[in-house]
């Protein structure tokens, strides 16, 4: 795939498709602070190992936003694939967080992911320019890890732009424009948030890094061609990351704005989660209930009240480690 212009301090973090074509490193399932204890497939994870090695400085950058994984964490075994598939599936297994990359490794061999991933390379053979940049594709997982999450909002489709989309639903780089629906979103938390201050930008790994999971349905997209990767096998795939949420979390805060997510989101249980619906925050539909909706304030309260922490919805540094 070819990546958008970057700002040159991103520049050397970044990898092409072509440099995914091989693997050899196995990932460890990252635990960070406050955590939930989750137990992983037997199937998925093997013993750490006791003298890993660092020789991939690149993909070493693409999860710094976890911490640092315990000796006791689990980690993913990458045996669990066959080998002649590895290669193909070396971009999954060094940048989807072992926290997900357990649970999810068998959709990674099922037919719609092999056929996927057969559409991208021929993608990136045809010289089409494909966002967001290969290390950003799954960046929702490393920002993200499956024991934090506390809420789910579902997007459509990563934004189509030059140096827009990296990977987080709504989300964009530092530098970049707010988006229209962003800017939305930003207005009815300030009706929702007492002493909520409008971010000048529209970098939401604050809220990523907090357990917020900004997920799009299809996770890749052509230049200038909104829904170009649609109905190629992502949803399957982000279907997958939903159920799994939806199944083996607790009291998680589903926000589903617009037909769209409804739809994907219908099957979450509402006895065993919080379920918010409403009108997508675009300028077409947000003046159509999106503002009153109450849904970043609703979330809280519904966190407090299991005993989880609220979401300080106000921390968004603008700033790109």
């Amino acid at each position: 795939m070819t990546a958008p212009a970057a700002p040159q301090s991103q520049t050397n973090k970044r990898k092409t498709l072509d440099s995914f074509f091989s693997v050899k490193k196995k990932n460890k399932m990252e635990k960070q602070p406050g955590d939930a204890k989750i137990e992983a497939p037997a199937s998925a994870v093997a013993p750490a190992p006791s003298n890993e090695t660092n020789n991939d400085a690149e993909s070493s950058s693409a999860a710094s936003s976890s911490k640092e994984a315990s000796d006791s964490s689990p980690a993913f075994d990458p045996s669990v694939i066959p080998e002649d598939q590895r290669a193909a599936l070396r971009l999954e297994l060094e940048t989807i967080d072992g926290s997900w990359l357990v649970y999810l490794v068998s959709e990674l061999t099922k037919p719609y992911f092999t056929r996927l991933k057969a559409f991208l390379r021929a993608e990136h053979d045809a010289k089409k320019t494909i966002f967001p940049p290969p290390i950003d594709l799954y960046s929702w997982s490393r920002f993200c890890s499956f024991p934090r999450v506390r809420v789910v909002v579902l997007g459509q489709d990563p934004y189509h732009g030059p140096g827009q989309a990296h990977g987080l639903a709504f989300s964009v780089r530092p530098g970049v424009r707010v988006p229209p629906s962003l800017l939305n979103m930003y207005k009815a938390l300030e009706r929702d948030i007492p002493g909520f201050a409008r971010p000048t930008h529209g970098y939401l790994r604050g809220w990523a890094e907090q357990g917020v999971l900004l997920l799009n349905a299809s996770l890749t997209v052509e230049c200038h061609k909104a829904n170009s990767h649609a109905n190629r096998g992502w949803e399957e795939f982000t279907d997958a990351v939903i159920k799994l949420v939806n199944d083996r979390a607790e009291h998680v805060v589903f926000m589903l704005w617009g037909s769209y997510a409804q739809k994907k989101g219908a099957r979450v249980d509402s006895k065993r989660h919080l379920v918010l619906k409403s009108v997508h925050p675009s300028p077409l539909s947000a003046s159509r209930g999106f503002f009153d909706a109450g849904h970043f304030r609703k979330a809280n309260e519904y966190l407090r009240s299991h005993g989880h922490s609220e979401i300080d919805w106000a921390r968004l540094p603008k700033e790109e480690e």
